[in-house]
């Protein structure tokens, strides 16, 4: 039995030490809002915050969460995460969506390190997150939008 803070909220898991923390969130917990994309840490779909960083929950084993907080985009309301995301509204960042997730996990993550990103620190933050429907004008106008706010 594993111990997680997922949204503030505690969980006993009966799962495999090595199990991805993306399915423990998807399959066991229900929190569908990550999502599945690659399944190697490369597309930033998976995205989710442990203790304040972002991690690759697709490759990362459920035993490195034990006893520390998960914040999924489902969790995701501190002001930061509320005015990146009001951004991504009002931009009308997403196309076909699946991707957002993990975009609005990093881009909440450089705001909170660096609440004025020049367009190249957008670009460097954001380099390891993939929209196959290409709204990267999009998504780094929403990230200058949600710094103003």
């Amino acid at each position: 039995m594993i111990t997680l803070k997922v949204n503030g909220v505690s969980y006993g898991v009966d799962v495999p030490d090595e199990m991805p923390i993306l399915w423990v969130l998807r399959d066991v917990l229900g929190l569908t809002g990550t999502k599945f994309g690659c399944a190697a840490a490369q597309c930033g779909a998976c995205m989710v915050h442990l203790d304040g960083d972002g991690i690759r929950s697709c490759v990362t084993p459920v035993a490195r969460a034990a006893d520390r907080e998960i914040v999924t985009i489902e969790g995701l309301n501190d002001a930061i995460g509320r005015s990146v995301q009001a951004a991504w509204e009002e931009v009308d960042v997403p196309q076909c969506g699946y991707c957002q997730s993990g975009q609005i996990m990093a881009a909440t993550i450089l705001l909170r390190e660096n609440p004025a990103p020049t367009d190249d620190d957008i670009n460097h933050a954001m380099s390891g997150n993939i929209c196959r429907c290409g709204t990267y004008k999009r998504i780094r106008a929403a990230i200058h939008l949600a710094a103003k706010t």
